[in-house]
């Protein structure tokens, strides 16, 4: 007979796997002896044996049990499902790892590629580093709140890269952040802003449903607000030309269609 020191160095396993397949109910747990002392058969080191190898091949403890009262039939379709289910952690896994990877690169997180690319798109124009970080952190947000949209919403900005006046206004806010308050480039930002509206209007593309909530729209407007010191002049003045909104425009002023708006 066998102490569970003996049991276990025969088995291959610790002293304190012993002790927790008894507490699972994996191992019987044998009666003690005159002594005091639990002693172990060969059966005993036989079933260890069988526990520590499906254990080894990563078959879960609460279905060792199962597999361990099997028929050769029920057992091979049990190590089927086992392994069904280990392939697809691994694939989670695999899926983990490639974004963790992403992630080292920094503006990967919460971020889908086509933004990523569209935001090194403005790296390449110049536009500096601090713009893009306000302008990656609107994207985040955007990107949770219509996800399945948000690469043709990112093409349709590729799109506009292509317009010089887009290009423009972006070389314009890049700096704008250290503008003096009375700055007069604010109007031409205002200027360039007004044209693009108005495309966009003779386009059809205002008014749309975008699949975003007014309470939304208000949380994007405050960060563009509170991100520069210029914001809530350029609103201003955009305002005070007929215009509200910006995430979303709400007003249109009718005049101003169809005709190059005057300076400021």
């Amino acid at each position: 007979m066998l102490t569970i020191s003996r049991l276990a160095a025969y088995a291959g396993v610790t002293v304190r796997a012993v002790r927790h397949y008894h507490r699972i109910g994996l191992l019987p747990e044998p009666a003690r002896d005159r002594s005091g002392y639990r002693t172990y058969d060969a059966v005993a080191v036989v079933r260890l044996i069988r526990i520590r190898t499906l254990a080894d091949a990563g078959v879960p403890l609460a279905r060792v049990q199962e597999l361990l009262d099997a028929g050769t039939k029920e057992f091979a379709g049990g190590v089927q499902e086992i392994d069904k289910a280990l392939r697809a952690e691994i694939r989670r896994l695999q899926d983990t790892r490639g974004r963790l990877a992403r992630l080292a690169a920094g503006e990967h997180l919460a971020l889908p590629q086509s933004v990523v690319d569209y935001l090194d798109r403005l790296r390449g124009l110049g536009v500096e580093e601090r713009y893009i970080e306000m302008e990656r952190d609107a994207w985040i947000m955007i990107a949770a709140q219509v996800p399945h949209s948000i690469d043709a919403v990112i093409a349709k900005k590729h799109e506009e890269l292509d317009d010089p006046d887009t290009v423009r206004l972006y070389s314009l806010l890049s700096g704008a952040l250290d503008w003096p308050a009375d700055d007069p480039r604010i109007v031409e930002v205002a200027d360039i802003m007004e044209r693009l509206m108005v495309r966009a209007v003779e386009a059809g593309e205002v008014g749309a449903d975008d699949g975003i909530d007014d309470q939304f729209v208000d949380l994007l407007d405050s960060a563009m607000v509170e991100s520069s010191p210029h914001a809530a002049r350029l609103l201003a003045i955009l305002e005070a030309r007929g215009w509200k909104g910006w995430t979303r425009i709400e007003r249109v002023p009718a005049e101003r269609l169809n005709t190059e708006p005057p300076p400021s």
